[in-house]
């Protein structure tokens, strides 16, 4: 299963987590991740490249995590929102294999 865990500060979106395998299909035949994954990748490159900010964008083993600066630009949470929205979307079709969450930090 994949888990997208988005970190808010009050009522606003400062970064995201995402992490593990949905298990959908074999290894390059898995729609959800594949969805997953350019969803994730359109997000950090939109904040990154096309808004110019400095977020922190990291990619592991196992996880992608994108942590946006103190400041909280407002046009860089509008992407994390919806990335939020494309995965809750996502999740109606294949409930099973992902799963979001939200944190407090």
């Amino acid at each position: 299963m994949i888990t997208a865990e988005f970190f808010l500060q009050g009522e606003r979106f400062s970064g995201v987590s995402v992490r593990g395998h949905a298990g959908y299909a074999a290894y390059g035949h898995d729609v959800v991740c594949a969805s997953v994954t350019s969803a994730v990748e359109l997000v950090a490159n939109g904040i990154t490249e096309i808004l110019k900010i400095p977020a922190s964008v990291g990619a592991f083993e196992n996880e992608v995590r994108i942590d946006l600066p103190d400041d909280l630009p407002v046009e860089a949470e509008q992407f994390l929102k919806a990335l939020r929205l494309h995965l809750e979307l996502l999740k109606q079709d294949y409930p099973e294999n992902l799963r979001l969450t939200d944190t407090e930090v």
